[in-house]
């Protein structure tokens, strides 16, 4: 059984609705770095952009579902 990770894409989202869902890159663990510090909540990023998207923990979209704030700064992907 090998250990072979794909590359991480530059841009990635969790979402399966998204085109830029990538199931084989979310069968493992991935980290983000955002400004030198590790998060756990983004749900969507882009490298070359210099964003992360993470839910908002009040606002609904008309769906019910969380609204994504986008925040800018310096990404880093990586497996854990």
């Amino acid at each position: 059984m090998s250990d072979s990770k794909p590359e991480l894409p530059n841009h990635l989202s969790v979402n399966p609705r998204s085109p830029h869902y990538v199931e084989e890159c979310l069968q493992h663990d991935i980290g983000i770095r955002f400004k030198g510090k590790e998060r756990n909540d983004v749900e969507e990023y882009n490298i070359s952009e210099g964003w992360v998207k993470v839910s908002s923990p009040v606002a609904k979209d008309r769906f019910g579902r969380p609204m994504l704030v986008k925040l800018k700064g310096e990404v880093e992907a990586y497996y854990k």
